[in-house]
């Protein structure tokens, strides 16, 4: 049992890795504060389901659109000073946003602005995160790093909503907000202490140059070009699901944002599940059958949830959605992690965050647009049996990335 508990929280003995972990989780714990503030504002002030995707899309589209340059600016760039400036200024958004709505003056022109800005911030600060968290462990560890994780990620998701739902009832938006901007000071000092430094090499090659070497090596790879397919994949499809959970809350269950936050805790509460249970596994064989499995089972949730007017059975389904993406999500990131070599990392990464980043606003755009003609339910369940269809594609046709 001891030896089962300590392969699963391996890479705690790093002290770096300790400090990102604890310095990511609060910071990402008022993220998710905020995001249920936002999101039910938004609603709240507009009554519109565009407006609600249209949130997603200004949030996600720098990710889209300036990672790439992000992973290459990783490599070239001490990454630590990526991360504090992406850190700053999205603790600047937070505040900005904070006292606008405390004063009264918020208008949903300013929350898209705003959103905008931190998109950018975390276009850059991406890449670099990501190509950072692997070089604070050994090799062998590395699996195991990135499941913890994405512990530390859903475990804000599990507690986020659940105290901002709970802030947001009893004192209302700013606080959530400015809840949110305190904690970004955690991976800010956490980010100051930590030792591990990446040294990039000097080159003389442009930016341009060396954007079209790392696409080369990822073409290059065989089975990778699939593995960032299928990242993609899950975020156009799946995270649909979340925006929509305002809609359901009000006009399917008739519930109130105490309801709302408990729908994204649940589903958290299933993402550490899934985390967990890669974690435990270690550097395991067959990781892409596993994410292929875990992307029908996905998309079998999905479809469910969808069709559902029962609360309970509701949070049930929503609990194996969240396994289910965080097998995936654990599975893929490592696989992509340990073909990638050191120096390719920031670049690779840009490209994995590209698709799997992208696919969120894109998703919610296509979504969008369709939401108000067709309902959530029915454009939900059709992206639930895409996955369901894309996934046993992959196994049927036996893709070499179920032997990975």
């Amino acid at each position: 049992m001891d030896t089962r508990v300590g392969r699963t929280f391996k890479a705690f003995q790093y002290r770096d890795f300790r400090l990102m972990w604890v310095g990511a989780c609060m910071s990402s714990i008022g993220t998710w504060m905020q995001i249920v503030a936002q999101s039910w504002l938004i609603y709240r002030i507009s009554h519109s389901a565009f407006y609600l995707a249209l949130d997603q899309v200004f949030g996600g589209m720098p990710i889209f659109l300036l990672s790439l340059l992000g992973g290459v600016i990783a490599d070239r760039v001490e990454r630590r000073r990526i991360l504090l400036a992406s850190q700053y200024i999205q603790l600047a958004s937070a505040a900005i946003l904070t006292l606008l709505v405390a004063t009264g003056r918020i208008h949903v022109w300013e929350i898209l602005a705003l959103s905008l800005t931190s998109g950018v911030a975390q276009a850059f600060g991406g890449p670099a995160y990501q190509a950072l968290i692997p070089t604070l462990v050994d090799r062998d560890d590395m699996p195991n790093a990135i499941a913890l994780n994405s512990i530390q990620f859903n475990l804000a998701v599990t507690l986020g909503p659940a105290l901002g739902g709970w802030t947001l009832a009893r004192y209302g938006e700013a606080w959530c907000f400015g809840l949110n901007t305190v904690s970004f000071i955690a991976p800010i000092i956490a980010l100051t202490v930590i030792s591990t430094r990446f040294l990039p090499q000097k080159t003389s090659q442009s930016i341009l140059e060396s954007f079209k070497q790392g696409i080369r090596f990822v073409r290059k790879q065989g089975s990778m070009e699939a593995l960032i397919f299928l990242a993609f994949t899950m975020t156009f499809l799946s995270m649909p699901l979340r925006t929509y959970f305002p809609i359901y809350v009000k006009d399917i269950f008739h519930r109130g944002p105490e309801t709302y936050g408990e729908l994204l805790a649940v589903m958290g509460i299933g993402s550490i599940a899934g985390s967990l249970a890669i974690a435990s596994l270690g550097n395991f064989k067959r990781k892409g059958l596993v994410a292929v499995s875990g992307l029908i089972g996905l998309g079998l949730g999905i479809t469910a949830f969808a069709r559902s007017t029962s609360l309970l059975i509701s949070y049930v389904v929503i609990l194996l959605v969240g396994f289910a993406m965080m097998a995936v999500f654990a599975s893929v990131s490592s696989l992509v992690q340990l073909i990638t070599t050191e120096e390719m990392r920031g670049r690779v990464m840009s490209v994995y965050n590209f698709a799997f980043r992208g696919g969120m606003p894109m998703g919610n755009g296509w979504s969008g647009a369709l939401v108000p003609m067709l309902g959530a339910p029915f454009v939900l369940t059709v992206n639930g049996l895409l996955l369901v269809a894309i996934a046993s594609a992959f196994i049927l046709t036996r893709s070499r990335v179920t032997t990975l």
